[in-house]
């Protein structure tokens, strides 16, 4: 039984239950598993009515919603293609994509997006809303459903595009069904036995490989997935949904860590004096260079650290992250107040994920084992080469650059890596974004960047120039004083050779976003473009004019 199949029929098993919920500003829109059928059913309907056959593309251009599940579940029970795009993303580069699959049919989630679809690709296919999609009429039989093979295309995910143009990840049922798999087990691991469903909290694109895993995978289970419907409300919605555990990428979670603290440090008095040594003592026993502290430790666990992970969330078993490297510092606060973060690794060739951690055997600052199925080794530059049923087939309509990734079976990630003793792995940088200094020196720029805007004061971004120069510099963004950033990095250079100490920092208040084009849709770093718009500053901190 594919994943499909066993979604239609956990769903159909107990149609009273409810599966999926938005959280709205006037209060939750809930649907039970017999009214998303009844969407999907009406979905596959309308597609039919259409015209759109088994591999056909379908481009799905919204954010998250009940109606957006429904429609890419129907699509894929008729075989088509769904193209998932990120609603946020620049018109321009979204018209792009498009044109580069020829999807039969646009769907979007609103009528600006489907007016500005139609006004940058007048000549482009007919475009639709998702809800005029799942309220189509339809006879209350539903046909079967189309036949999937392993090997047959579910999705296409254009990759984030960190240089260049993106490129189209295909990922078969095969692919999806072997991770789903992976993923429930490991969820069971973490839940335990169970009779009640499973509480968890969404606020990340169903677009993106990872986000669309875990909305299959609470799918596949008895779970409640409620949906955060407006990022300015997360934090409420958080702690009004009351989750069992979420997915989270980074800056999510350095933001609530540095919440935190601020208003603690804001407070002062007996509080903060006890979190401090508390902190401290706790710290020192992980690094074993201490056993001091039980005092501060024993108040902390009794008053502080309960009282805080209350108000994050009285529920929480753990918090899963991925998509970019997450700061030691910040993951092991979480462990201090009883709140593992487990993370996950993977790229969208690789169906999201080749790694996870096992919830009992976390290893603070690496990404857990290789999942069940998979190979991992390390070629040259240390880069990690994956093998197994989660690589993707290969690149859309992109033969020469599939060849270049899937060599002798093996898919090269462009991730250097390292494997602990324990049999976990480390993420330890990027090979493409390796700076070679004119010395020859390689540095991998992420440990520095990573380290730096954890303890420059404000910092937002951090971003490290030098590839052909002669030594290293950095651009830092956000509510920083640049008397403040240089102190800071200076202190961090004493510790550095001399390669690889930063000689210059320029401060820009306004952060890199996605809508400037200077970060990509799921929130990395686009060297290229950031480079190419701070031109003037870089070659001002190599002491020369730009031409």
């Amino acid at each position: 039984m594919n994943f499909l199949e066993h979604i239609l029929q956990n769903l159909a098993r107990t149609p009273q239950r409810v599966v999926l919920e938005e959280m709205c500003a006037d209060g939750r829109k809930a649907a039970t598993a017999g009214e998303l059928l009844e969407q999907i059913a009406a979905a596959r309907a309308f597609l039919s009515a259409a015209g759109l056959r088994k591999g056909d593309r379908l481009a799905l251009l919204a954010a998250n919603s009940i109606a957006w599940a429904a429609v890419d579940l129907a699509a894929m029970a008729d075989g088509i293609i769904v193209v998932p795009l990120y609603a946020r993303q620049a018109i321009g580069e979204l018209t792009v994509m498009m044109r580069d699959c020829q999807p039969a049919l646009v769907c979007c989630g609103d009528e600006e997006l489907r007016d500005a679809v139609r006004a940058a690709w007048p000549d482009g296919p007919a475009s639709v809303l998702v809800r005029e999609v799942v309220a189509a009429p339809h006879e209350g039989a539903v046909a079967a459903n189309a036949p999937l093979s392993d090997g047959d295309a579910v999705t296409i995910i254009y990759t984030s595009g960190t240089s260049g143009e993106p490129k189209g990840v295909v990922l078969t049922a095969g692919n999806v069904t072997h991770m789903i798999s992976c993923t429930t087990a490991r969820l069971d691991l973490l839940m335990g036995a169970r009779t009640e469903p499973d509480r968890v909290f969404h606020y990340l694109p169903f677009c993106f490989a990872g986000s669309w895993i875990l909305l299959l995978s609470c799918l596949s289970r008895s779970s409640v997935l409620s949906l955060s419907m407006d990022l300015t409300r997360l934090a409420d919605d958080l702690r009004a949904a009351a989750p069992e555990y979420c997915l989270n990428v980074p800056q999510l979670l350095d933001r609530i860590r540095t919440a935190v603290e601020a208003q603690l440090a804001s407070r002062g008095g007996f509080t903060y004096k006890v979190f401090r040594k508390a902190r401290s003592a706790w710290r020192a026993r992980q690094e074993g260079s201490g056993s001091g502290g039980a005092l501060w430790l024993a108040v902390g666990n009794a008053l502080i650290f309960p009282t805080i992970r209350k108000k994050l969330g009285p529920n929480l078993k753990a918090l899963i992250c991925g998509s970019a490297p997450l700061a030691l510092d910040t993951q092991l606060f979480f462990m201090m107040l009883g709140i593992p973060v487990l993370q996950v690794y993977g790229l969208t060739e690789t169906t999201a994920i080749c790694t996870m951690d096992h919830p009992q055997h976390v290893e603070p600052g690496t990404v857990g084992p290789a999942i069940a199925g998979v190979e991992m080794k390390l070629g040259e530059g240390n880069e990690i080469l994956v093998r197994g049923p989660n690589v993707f087939p290969g690149y859309w309509d992109r033969p020469e650059a599939s060849a270049k990734v899937l060599v002798d079976g093996w898919f090269h990630t462009g991730d250097q890596g390292e494997a602990t003793a324990a049999g976990n792995w480390r993420i330890i940088g990027r090979l493409k974004n390796l700076l070679i200094l004119s010395s020859g020196h390689n540095i991998a720029p992420e440990p520095l960047e990573e380290k730096l805007a954890q303890t420059i004061p404000g910092a937002q971004q951090v971003v490290l120039f030098g590839h052909g120069r002669s030594y290293l510099t950095a651009l830092v963004t956000g509510g920083v004083q640049k008397e403040k950033a240089e102190a800071e990095v200076a202190r961090i250079n004493a510790d550095l050779p001399h390669y690889r100490q930063i000689r210059a920092c320029h401060v820009e208040t306004l952060p890199l976003t996605i809508e400037s084009g200077l970060l990509t849709a799921n929130g990395k770093l686009r060297r290229d473009a950031i480079a190419a718009h701070f031109r003037e500053a870089i070659e001002a901190m190599y002491g020369r004019k730009s031409a």
